[in-house]
Formats: structure tokens, sequence, C-alpha cells
């Protein structure tokens, strides 16, 4: 059972979490898996574009952090655009320290536009 809820906007991949706690070992490489399929079928696209938006995420352990360093890695690495949003106050301290909150947009519609923004001046 997917532990994710994946939606296209127009040509932006969006992923939901269906848990509010991230914690368990299980859950966590259940996820993994997950994005790391849907960076994989972003890859094949040239100009890929994904969304996480954290909304009713309250909890999440270090470990799921590190997935998401390596989902961002991996995006960076296939020229994959991955931007995130809806991130709640607590979790954006655990954001700032891994350095994780470049890329945070406080809504979904807000991330949206701004992958339709290009060049120097948007």
């Amino acid at each position: 059972m997917s532990e994710l809820l994946v939606q296209n906007r127009d040509d932006v991949v969006v992923v939901q979490f269906k848990t509010s706690k991230i914690l368990s070992e299980f859950l966590i490489a259940q996820i993994a898996r997950e994005l790391m399929e849907l960076a994989d079928e972003l890859a094949d696209d040239s100009d890929g574009k994904m969304l996480l938006n954290f909304q009713g995420v309250t909890f999440m352990s270090s470990a799921m952090l590190g997935k998401i360093v390596l989902l961002k890695e991996k995006c960076k690495a296939t020229k994959t655009t991955i931007k995130l949003c809806n991130i709640s106050p607590v979790l954006m301290v655990a954001f700032k320290i891994t350095k994780l909150n470049k890329g945070v947009y406080e809504s979904e519609d807000e991330a949206l536009t701004a992958f339709q923004k290009k060049g120097w001046f948007g």
C-alpha cells in the first residue's frame, strides 16, 4: 500500500504524505522507496518537476530527513527540479539544521507558481 498521495498538477508531480508522524523504520523505508521510484520516472523527463507537500506532517525522524537529502541529491544529478512546501514550524527547525530549507514555500500554490518562473527576474 502506498504511503504517498501523488497527483499531477500541470507539469509538476505533487507528492503528499498520508502519515502525520513519519517515525518507524518500515514506514521511512517505504516512503523513501516510493520517492526514489518517482525520481527515477522523472529522470527520464528533461524538465522533471517534483513538489513535496508536507501538509499534515507533524513529526519526522532524522532518518527520514536523511532520505530527503538523498532524494534532493538524486534530483539534482538528474536535473529534476524539486521544491518543498507546507512545512510546519517545528519541522522547519530540523530542515534548517540539515540545510533542506532551500526551495521551501509556504503553500502549494506558491511553490507551483515558482516552478513557472524562468530566468534571472522570474
